[in-house]
């Protein structure tokens, strides 16, 4: 029999044990393989005006993924050779020589890294397709995907994966080269020594999260702190002290109040909770590193997944605001006003709403007195009389009405930001009128706008006295608005619109900016999403290997208490405690980690993440609770399976 052969049926015995990291290899292989392929397909490239783009996007995914799976994959490979340690020193201890047991190792991985890569082209292959489909989907395209196998994305992934694979089967022929012995035989008592802690460390876990906490929800455009220790210094220090205080967190505070508890003798000593104690007092410590990485894997996967379905989910609303009509539009030539007027009312997919004509001011203005840190001395402004606000206003449903007398004026600011726009109310600005200047002072602001952002820009609306005043100065500019059933499916009457248009006409239009918003929003979530299954999947994997290491190592020590009278509910419900604490401790520090950086995220953009950030964390936690209960499981089978 060959090594080889033997190398072969170890896998097929041991196949149960292998299967969770061997899904994980295919699920990655399989996402690489998608990212690679999108790359090239033909049908993303005829129908998005955007492919460069996409290219790019999705090859700098496909680095960060290698990255990833390439760590994940010598981790994960970490966990078995520890596991075969004593198997491996018993084949030394049999006369087997180094040199045969090593290549016996590398080829265990060879194969399985081999069956990995093929399992996951074909599937890959084969769900390229549905894949593609998604992201049109997702992006607002309705085109045809043809099925196709891109030769470039299957060559792509063979070299990639081989290498990762030759190395990591590298990596366990080195085993029997790395260790002596005597620690191959007694590698499962490594580490059983109970963990030294202290109570300042403790504390000071605590002490860098809140500060990196602190930082991070600080209003970072008025902060002196953020100014002082430098823009681009003070996030570098968000994350270290965040990523140190979570270590901390793990290998000292939780070993602290472990040891608290044990104080308690009464629930200590209840049935077999000193068990459930003492494995994790012993092996907590041995698990901080794990524990960390795997905290902040989920900070970043939620972050990064979250604020991509915030901006999927808000992109409608987000071009509400800057759209508020379907189009609009200059009108310096009537001929081009005539045709687009025949296109929209002729159109059979859509009703018009309302159509109307505005008489418009361009107007210079000194804002000094604004005193904006992020606005310049000048600024251009559309003008509108009180009564035509009105009507607009009524128009789209607004219920609110103006009246302004003599110079007072109100401005219409749709991206308004308390942190970045100036106080308005209470301000006086100076309107340049040819040689002199007219003083305007600001009674409201409205966080909206009645025209589209794109065209008019800020909007200021005056009284209907000054404006006529203004208008004998100023040459008026003839808007046109119009609103029309399902806008959000205007394609086709939006680009022969948009055909004749010139360029001094500001065209802007709601489904324009809805799609590009649909695009880049869609691109996003499916790049994190699946990125964020990949990592997902395989921190679940990683805390999977290692708790099925420490079953093995345990085994005899349940078998002890079964002996003794512990029956299999109660070695079942220690074991599910055990988990749920190694479980529970890196999504909790994860989702708290994310919900402080959304926060920031959120008061930074203006947005509310609240309900899709809620959806994203609800599918992480369903899922790592999945992991949770099939680590139970295989938990439970390794310490009560009989020899």
């Amino acid at each position: 029999m060959t090594l080889f052969s033997i190398a072969r049926k170890t896998i097929r015995q041991n196949f149960s044990n292998y299967f969770l990291y061997f899904a994980s290899m295919i699920f990655s292989i399989v996402i690489y393989f998608v990212f690679v392929s999108l790359k090239y397909d033909q049908t993303i490239q005829a129908t998005s005006d955007t492919s460069p783009k996409i290219n790019s996007v999705f090859s700098g995914a496909a680095v960060v993924l290698i990255i990833f799976v390439a760590v994940f994959i010598w981790y994960s490979n970490s966990f078995f050779t520890r596991k075969r340690k004593k198997e491996v020193g018993l084949y030394s201890l049999l006369g087997v020589r180094k040199k045969q047991i090593g290549r016996m190792l590398f080829y265990e991985n060879f194969i399985m890294g081999c069956l990995a890569l093929i399992v996951g082209i074909l599937l890959g292959s084969v769900l390229s397709k549905f894949f593609v489909t998604i992201l049109m989907k997702i992006m607002g395209y309705n085109a045809i995907v043809n099925f196709t196998i891109s030769l470039e994305a299957i060559i792509n992934t063979i070299i990639v994966f081989m290498i990762i694979t030759l190395i990591t089967s590298f990596h366990g022929y080195r085993l029997i080269y790395r260790f002596k012995l005597i620690e191959l035989f007694q590698a499962d008592k490594e580490g059983e020594q109970e963990p030294r802690t202290s109570f300042i460390i403790a504390l000071l876990s605590i002490l860098l999260i809140g500060i990196g906490y602190w930082l991070a929800l600080q209003n970072m455009l008025d902060s002196a702190i953020w100014r002082k220790i430098g823009f681009l210094v003070t996030p570098l220090i968000i994350i270290i002290t965040v990523i140190l205080g979570t270590y901390l967190l793990f290998s000292s505070l939780t070993v602290y109040l472990l040891k608290v508890s044990r104080k308690n003798k009464k629930k200590y000593w209840n049935g077999i909770n000193l068990i459930g104690t003492s494995q994790l007092l012993f092996r907590i410590k041995g698990n901080a590193r794990t524990l960390t990485i795997i905290a902040v894997l989920s900070a970043t996967t939620l972050t990064a997944v979250g604020a991509a379905y915030s901006l999927y989910y808000n992109n409608r609303s987000n071009v509400e605001m800057a759209d508020p009509s379907s189009m609009m539009f200059i009108a310096e030539d009537n001929n081009i006003a005539e045709q687009v007027n025949g296109m929209i009312t002729n159109s059979k997919d859509h009703d018009l709403i309302y159509h109307e004509a505005l008489s418009t001011l361009q107007v210079d203005a000194d804002v000094t007195n604004l005193n904006s840190k992020f606005y310049s001395d000048e600024m251009i402004y559309t003008v509108v009389s009180n009564r035509d606000f009105n009507t607009i206003a009524k128009l789209q449903g607004r219920n609110d009405v103006l009246s302004l007398q003599s110079n007072e004026a109100a401005v219409l600011d749709a991206m308004y930001s308390e942190q970045m726009s100036p106080v308005y109310v209470g301000a006086t600005i100076s309107l340049k009128i040819n040689d002199r200047k007219e003083n305007v002072t600001f009674n409201h602001l409205k966080k909206y706008s009645i025209f589209n952002y794109r065209t008019a820009g800020t909007t200021i609306v005056v009284s209907d006295e000054l404006f006529a005043g203004l208008a004998k100065e100023i040459q008026p500019e003839n808007m046109l608005l119009y609103k029309i059933t399902n806008e959000d499916n205007a394609e086709q009457l939006t680009k022969d619109v948009q055909a004749i248009m010139p360029d001094e006409a500001r065209f802007s239009s709601f489904y324009a900016d809805y799609a590009a918003g649909l695009e880049s929003s869609g691109l996003l979530i499916f790049m994190g999403g699946f990125l964020g299954l990949v990592f997902l999947t395989a921190t679940g994997s990683i805390i999977y290997f290692k708790q099925l290491t420490e079953a093995n190592s345990d085994k005899e020590r349940y078998e002890i208490l079964h002996k003794i009278g512990v029956n299999k509910k109660e070695i079942r419900l220690v074991i599910a405690k055990q988990m749920a604490f190694i479980f529970g401790l890196p999504l909790i520090a994860g989702i708290a980690h994310c919900a402080v950086a959304l926060t920031a995220l959120s008061r930074l953009l203006q947005i509310n993440l609240v309900i899709p950030v809620m959806i994203c964390m609800g599918v992480y936690t369903c899922i790592y609770i999945a992991y949770y209960f099939l680590t139970v499981n295989a938990y439970y089978k390794t310490v009560t399976k009989t020899k």
